[in-house]
């Protein structure tokens, strides 16, 4: 139980002050602090939190994880309950946090929720949101599997892989919201409501794709540092 624990309040942490940046600072921060808010709670959760669970917070992470060979099925399955459940708990405190603000709604403010389409920030379509996902998905478990890899620097790990969730962030915010996390997407969605639950499918699949299609590149040896020439 401690390691779902640890996802559960990891997940919590990135949810409530990466969604929370969005909703309640970020008229105020723009797209560069809510950027860093994500990037920041992460690595501020992978070194609190890393030691016990490997900080995965993500459930298309285990997922890459298992792909790569590094965890089994049933313990990830065990994490992305405690992520999702986190998310969840997490998307209901900022909510209560916000009902205590006079011109607040739902509907008309949301939860920091992902999206694409006709309303929704760049107004992007399905498959510039469907791409997004993948390949930013992809390349941040590249990131999350090599820095933990054998051989990597240990103490910049969780330095490493939360500045990659700022850079991806920076990029991918007017397209999607930018979610390469499952639980981050389910979490605020759920509350939302609406068009939010309706397009939550493509939060799920295409970054479960994308971390899966990097872990087995690692699995096979193509970016294993052990196997490299």
């Amino acid at each position: 139980m401690k390691k779902q624990v640890a996802e559960f309040i990891g997940t919590f942490t990135l949810v409530l002050f990466g969604c929370g940046a969005a909703v309640i600072g970020g008229a105020d921060i723009g797209l560069a602090g809510i950027s860093f808010a994500f990037g920041l709670a992460l690595v501020g959760m992978a070194y609190a939190i890393g030691p016990v669970s490997g900080c995965h917070i993500n459930p298309a992470v285990s997922l890459g994880a298992v792909a790569a060979g590094r965890m089994t099925m049933a313990e990830a399955v065990r994490y992305i309950i405690a992520q999702v459940a986190g998310a969840i708990a997490a998307a209901l405190v900022l909510m209560l946090i916000m009902t205590g603000k006079a011109d607040y709604s739902v509907a008309a403010n949301g939860l920091g929720q992902n999206g694409w389409g006709p309303g929704y920030l760049g107004e992007y379509g399905t498959l510039s949101a469907f791409v997004f996902e993948v390949v930013a998905t992809f390349l941040f478990m590249v990131v999350i599997l090599g820095a933990t890899a054998k051989g990597a620097p240990a103490a910049m790990a969780g330095l490493a892989i939360g500045l990659a969730l700022v850079v991806i962030h920076l990029v991918g915010i007017n397209v999607t919201g930018v979610s390469v996390n499952p639980a981050r997407s389910v979490g605020p969605a759920l509350f939302a409501g609406g068009t939010a639950l309706a397009q939550l499918w493509l939060f799920i699949v295409a970054p479960i794709i994308g971390a899966v299609a990097a872990g087995l590149l690692f699995k096979t040896g193509t970016l294993d540092a052990d196997t490299a020439e």
